[in-house]
């Protein structure tokens, strides 16, 4: 298997190359034959990194220990699901993974495309294959997953017992194509600057690719959150982690990009900036992936120290610098076809949104890096944490949560004040007086309540939005109101998809400002028999046990609950020792209610585990956070559903393009 897969990542080298080249060429020499050559060949690209994914594979399930990155990931103690997730558990397989998904899309769009946009589509093909030779060249040379081992080992070393849980199962291939689906959208502006063509068609054949680029990165940020909660035992769920940040500040960056191209779409505006913000987009996700591998930055995350982070810096240079030349050379074709009419528009509200997206995106880049050039500069390496984060994000994400419920309502161009007056007056008013009552009931912390309040008001804008489209549509058509929304959602998916996006947001807001201010923490040490307190909770240490299974020694405390004298049942939390790599992993237990978590960890046991170390969390609202995510996750999924007037649209730009070619 070894043979074949160092063979199939040559072949896929060499073919990527000659396809990059091919189309280019083609495209500018005008030689469709070439075109066709290069598009085949990008296809070859996909048969071959299949086939050594499935080598690799292959190697995992048979143990084959002469490989050496099989030996390092993998044992034979080690279950069929996990032996499995060692394909991307490691450096060289992550990114072997990568270059496969990336290879898996641009077939895909080359394929949807191939006899659409003769000026774009080659230079697409040629961005895209670039790209993946860069890929392939890091894994010929400097991370090949199929390195072969001087000697042969009994068994393997397994996999890192943190990744041995069944979300990190899932969140690396989401979060790997959610940076892979942005390289789409960004050969797309590469080839709109190359072939002049820069007006907002580019960004209509891309808007759907940039959603699912997306919700990939919107799900796999999720998964880690909820990863970190449920099996590193601190208590939270973000922690500012420097590879938390590398898949942040992409989704800030994207998140502004699909916010921005509504206005070159409606107005013509903002045409170098969003190129920019795809650029920036595309080369934070090859940062992250530099973060992630090269070692410089210390992460849970993090694989080992390598030198594949000398051709990522190298890379996302060539990337910046060709970029830029693009900008620049088109420079005088990218002048904005109108000016802002007003400063109360729905266009300016978007300026001011990318402003604070971008504003966020710079904060935690400077906070992450620093100590890698604190380092470098003074030989110390200072360390930014929460706090840092905590104070200088707070705010802009609260000013992000207000323009998210204030611009969709504003109109193009200008806003009267009487319109201003319909949509805002009533939920301010009840925002306020929901404010007041938080204060009244006892709430003491002033910035918890500013943010309750504002999620209040933009909760109120959605679902008023949604109660007058409803309520026209049933004037129009006699629906009930169930088929009323169906029909008002089903007309405009994306407008209302986005709506129900909002609203993800903003329950997610709710469960981290609750859990961010009101958590209660307590520690201590009992005997069996004896109780801790911990805010209305009475917690008891019943029993102790360890017992060992297939692959660790399971060291287990039961713990009985009672919630103001009240018996809500038993949970056990555990201490687990991974037998292969002696490395001790934390099985948190946790109570979850729509008003807070009880989250219970075992932080050690003495006296033959009749004294147990018990440390527990109540962290309220915890909940909405993973309902919230859920219900973006919803709403992108809507907003993604194909739209009869957007095919339309496209349909038009396929005609136009057409006609352009013949007449040239």
């Amino acid at each position: 298997m070894a043979n074949v897969g160092h063979v199939a990542l040559l072949l896929s080298l060499g073919l990527a190359a000659y396809a990059s080249v091919a189309t280019f060429l083609g495209a500018k020499q005008k030689l469709p034959e070439l075109w066709k050559s290069g598009r085949h060949a990008s296809w070859a690209v996909l048969a071959m990194t299949s086939i050594a994914v499935v080598a690799l594979g292959y190697a995992l399930l048979s143990h084959d220990f002469s490989i050496r990155y099989v030996a390092e990931h993998s044992n034979r103690d080690m279950p069929l699901f996990y032996t499995l997730t060692a394909l991307w558990g490691g450096q060289a397989g992550s990114l072997l993974f990568w270059a496969w998904l990336l290879s898996l899309f641009s077939a895909i769009v080359l394929w949807q495309h191939r006899n659409d946009y003769p000026e774009l589509m080659p230079l697409v093909a040629s961005t895209l294959m670039a790209v993946e030779s860069f890929f392939l060249i890091v894994l010929n040379f400097e991370a090949n997953p199929f390195q072969q081992l001087s000697f042969l080992p009994a068994d393997g070393q397994g996999l890192n017992p943190l990744l041995q849980n069944p979300g990190m199962v899932m969140h690396p291939p989401t979060l790997y194509a959610g940076f892979v689906g942005f390289t789409v959208p960004f050969a797309f502006a590469i080839a709109a600057l190359a072939s002049g063509r820069v007006g907002a068609g580019w960004i209509r054949l891309t808007r759907r690719w940039t959603l699912i680029a997306w919700l990939f990165l919107s799900l796999g940020i999720l998964l880690g959150a909820n990863w970190a909660y449920n099996e590193l035992g601190w208590g939270g769920y973000w922690a500012w982690d420097p590879v938390e940040n590398a898949s942040f500040m992409p989704w800030l960056t994207g998140t502004a990009f699909l916010h921005s191209v509504m206005i070159q779409e409606h107005r013509g505006m903002l045409k170098v900036w969003n190129f920019i913000l795809i650029l920036l987009t595309f080369t934070l996700a090859l940062f992250g992936t530099f973060l992630t591998r090269s070692g410089v930055i210390d992460s849970v995350h993090a694989f080992a120290t390598s030198n594949i982070g000398t051709y990522f810096l190298a890379f996302i240079a060539l990337v910046l610098l060709g970029t830029l030349a693009l900008l620049y050379e088109r420079w005088d074709d990218l002048k904005s076809d109108n000016t802002l009419d007003s400063m109360v528009s729905r266009e300016s509200a978007f300026l001011l949104n990318n402003i604070v997206f971008v504003g966020a995106a710079f904060a935690v880049f400077c906070g992450t890096v620093y100590p890698v050039v604190s380092e470098l500069v003074t030989g110390s390496k200072i360390v930014v944490g929460p706090p840092f984060f905590n104070r200088v994000e707070g705010p802009i994400f609260l000013v992000m949560v207000i323009l998210m419920g204030v611009a969709p309502l504003l109109p193009w161009r200008r806003a009267s004040r009487e319109h201003l007056m319909r949509n805002f007056l009533v939920p301010l008013i009840l925002s306020l007086v929901a404010g007041l009552l938080l204060t009244l009931l006892g709430t003491r912390e002033v910035w918890a309540v500013v943010a309750f309040s504002v999620t209040f008001f933009v909760a109120l804008t959605i679902l008023i939005e949604y109660y007058r489209g409803t309520r026209a549509q049933i004037k129009r058509s006699g629906d009930n109101p169930v088929r009323a929304l169906y029909t008002l959602v089903q007309k405009n998916r994306r407008r209302y998809g986005g709506y129900v996006i909002h609203l993800g947001v903003v329950l997610m807001a709710v469960g981290i400002v609750g859990s961010t201010f009101y958590r209660v923490e307590s520690e201590a040490t009992l005997a069996q028999g004896e109780s801790m307190s911990v805010g209305n909770y009475l917690l008891q240490f019943d029993q102790f046990a360890s017992y060992p299974t297939q692959n660790m020694q399971v060291h287990a405390a039961t713990v009985t609950i009672y919630e103001n004298g009240r018996y809500l049942g038993q949970v056990v939390p555990e201490k687990n020792l991974y037998i292969a790599s002696s490395q001790p992993m934390t099985e948190v237990a946790i109570r979850t209610t729509a008003k807070e978590d009880l989250y219970v960890i075992l932080a050690g046991w003495s006296n033959k585990g009749n004294n147990v170390t018990l440390k527990v969390f109540i962290n309220p609202l915890v909940v909405w956070l993973w309902i919230g995510g859920a219900i973006l996750i919803l709403g992108t999924l809507v907003a993604l559903w194909p739209d009869p007037r957007e095919e339309r649209v496209l349909a038009r730009i396929r005609s136009r393009e057409l006609a352009w070619e013949t007449v040239r």
